[in-house]
């Protein structure tokens, strides 16, 4: 069966990438704690791309900003629903959640679902 994935992609400061990453490292240690299968959470690097619509130019990033893309893997859609269900009565998410003090715009975040399609790996 092919696994499930939740897909994130959100402009974050760049002043504020330290704050995000310690923030991120205590999300992913909830989301695998309650089930997921993997958690990633990658900092743009290489965004100044000419050949298609680059990650800042899709999300309208503004000056001073930066890309974050993330995914969390599941075993299905189904499990997912489940890990996200036990990872939002966590009392952990709820107390990193306060809107005055998050390193990055929740209104401008882009999440969705995906069935994978495609999957390979080394491992």
């Amino acid at each position: 069966m092919p696994h499930y994935v939740d897909g994130f992609v959100l402009p974050v400061p760049k002043k504020k990438v330290a704050a995000y990453t310690r923030m991120a490292k205590k999300a992913g240690k909830i989301w695998m704690e309650h089930g997921a299968l993997d958690y990633k959470e990658c900092l743009g690097d290489d965004l100044d791309i000419k050949f298609c619509t680059p990650f800042p130019k899709g999300i309208k990033s503004k000056p001073g900003e930066t890309i974050v893309f993330a995914y969390i893997v599941y075993k299905s859609r189904q499990h997912r629903d489940r890990v996200n269900a036990a990872v939002m009565k966590d009392p952990r998410i709820h107390s990193m959640c306060d809107p005055k003090d998050m390193p990055f715009d929740c209104k401008r975040m882009l999440y969705g679902g995906f069935k994978m399609i495609v999957e390979g790996s080394k491992e």
